[in-house]
C-alpha cells in the first residue's frame, strides 16, 4: 500500500498581506480570515494580535504569522 506524502502547510491565525500603495505604504492584517486593519510597522501587527487575545512570541514562526509578499522588515513598495 502506498501512502502519498502531504506537505504540512500551517494555517496561522495572523496573515500580513503584501505592501499596498499609500502615504505611508501599509499592509493589510487578517486574523482568523477576517481583515482587522492596516499595519505600517511590525508593532501594528502585534497590537492587532493583542486586541484579539493573541500573544506573539516569534514573528518569524510561520505557524503563528504568515507574511505574504515580504517579511516583518518589508514595509515599502520596491
Amino acid at each position: 500500500m502506498t501512502e502519498s506524502a502531504s506537505p504540512y502547510i500551517p494555517h496561522p491565525r495572523i496573515m500580513v498581506l503584501g505592501v499596498q500603495p499609500g502615504t505611508p505604504p501599509f499592509r493589510i492584517v487578517e486574523i482568523d480570515g477576517q481583515v482587522v486593519g492596516e499595519a505600517r510597522a511590525a508593532t501594528d501587527v502585534l497590537t492587532a494580535a493583542a486586541a484579539f487575545g493573541i500573544t506573539v512570541h516569534d514573528m518569524d514562526d510561520p505557524d503563528v504569522v504568515r507574511w505574504v509578499g515580504g517579511d516583518k522588515y518589508t514595509w515599502t513598495l520596491h
